[in-house]
């Protein structure tokens, strides 16, 4: 099969999405199809195309920026040309340009699937909320043209006020999740460059510095935890530095971190490549997720920190609190409640039991190759469908 994966950013732009979209694709590359990434060129040093691990990845020239949206006017032109090239279409929504994509599948007869990741929810300003409008239009419409709408789970489906307006196209895939194997020494060295006192207790934090990922509700949270613990070091595992459209978010709680790096309480450890972040969660006590509203749908880092044995504390958001719930490793806690969230920290620093998953449970159920053939599964039935009309 030869599939045509669109979305807006892909790597090396870091989040939950851009990862789900690369994990997919390289498997999908080594069960033995072709793969096609369609894309912005955001930064205009990366090439209009080139080849990684198999995944051939051709990017549009961007005119300008919209909010935290890009404007690329021959993308359609390319998009016409791959869509007629392809056998089949994943769209990872939200995203501005799914609308005309998905047409194109219902014009050519291309089994069409759309990823939805989360709501999208701009910051405010009347530039951000008529880009706001606009993407959620062309979402809209994406939805009526496409022949199946994937979300992680039924939680957040239900919940979502975009995907319950389609439910009968609906199907519940797990995200993929993969964590190389590294060796002990690897670690070690990991926890010996930032971490050399390690009798005292590690909380991390994975995630983009983004308006939506809370990290002001940690900030709150940390003097009643530091009370009990004056010797904990909260850990940034992430973008910080420029995030799009984040600006003003970081400025504005930079005095506050900076206090606390001063006081070796905080580190920003920056964007951990796999092999890193395989080394990042083994020197973690937990992690914590104070995600604040709907554009976080599930939190991948969670199994990625159970897969290590690491408990978690996450929002209780439609699907957000689903790896807890499902997994019982960690703590649910209201939206933005920085006192729950110290509470919950200091109940797991202070279990001398916790609950902990065989790794190779959790890999059987997030596996890529997995999650692969229930897409190919997918495309298959609705490419029969096609045939039969």
């Amino acid at each position: 099969m030869k599939l045509l994966i669109v979305l807006t950013y892909y790597r090396p732009h870091t989040s939950g999405l851009t990862i789900y979209a690369e994990r997919l694709a390289r498997a999908m590359v080594a069960r033995g199809h072709q793969v096609t990434i369609l894309t912005s060129q955001y930064d205009r040093s990366l090439p209009l195309e080139e080849t990684i691990a198999g995944v051939r990845i051709v990017r549009v020239p961007v005119a300008f920026r919209l909010s935290k949206g890009v404007v690329m006017p021959t993308f359609g032109l390319r998009a016409s040309q791959l869509v007629r090239e392809n056998d089949a279409i994943q769209l990872h929504l939200p995203q501005f340009d799914a609308a005309g994509i998905a047409l194109r599948g219902r014009i050519y007869k291309k089994p069409t699937v759309i990823t939805y990741h989360c709501d999208l929810l701009m910051p405010p300003g009347p530039i951000s909320q008529l880009a706001n409008l606009a993407v959620k239009i062309a979402n809209n419409l994406a939805a009526i043209w496409t022949h199946r709408i994937v979300t992680y789970t039924r939680d957040y489906a239900e919940n979502s006020s975009y995907l319950k307006r389609h439910l009968g196209k609906l199907q519940v895939i797990p995200p993929p999740v993969e964590l190389p194997e590294v060796p002990q020494r690897d670690v070690e060295a990991f926890n010996t460059l930032y971490n050399p006192d390690r009798h005292k207790p590690v909380i991390g934090m994975a995630a983009r510095f983004a308006t939506e990922k809370g990290v002001e509700v940690l900030l709150d949270a940390m003097p009643a935890i530091l009370e009990k613990h004056p010797q904990a070091l909260f850990q940034f595992a992430g973008p910080y530095q420029n995030i799009i459209g984040e600006e003003s978010y970081f400025s504005r709680l930079k005095p506050r971190i900076d206090e606390h790096i001063k006081n070796d309480h905080w580190q920003f450890l920056g964007i951990l490549n796999p092999l890193e972040m395989a080394t990042f969660y083994p020197n973690i006590d937990l992690l914590v997720l104070p995600s604040l509203n709907s554009t976080e749908a599930f939190g991948l880092v969670q199994i990625e920190a159970m897969m290590n044995g690491v408990p978690c504390v996450a929002s209780d958001l439609p699907g957000v609190r689903q790896p807890i719930r499902n997994h019982e490793m960690g703590r649910i806690i209201p939206i933005g409640d920085s006192k729950a969230l110290a509470e919950a920290v200091l109940e797991i620093l202070a279990e001398k039991k916790k609950k902990i998953i065989p790794r190779e449970m959790l890999q059987e159920i997030y596996d890529p190759d997995a999650i692969t053939r229930e897409y190919e599964v997918l495309f298959d039935k609705i490419a029969a469908e096609i045939r039969s009309r």
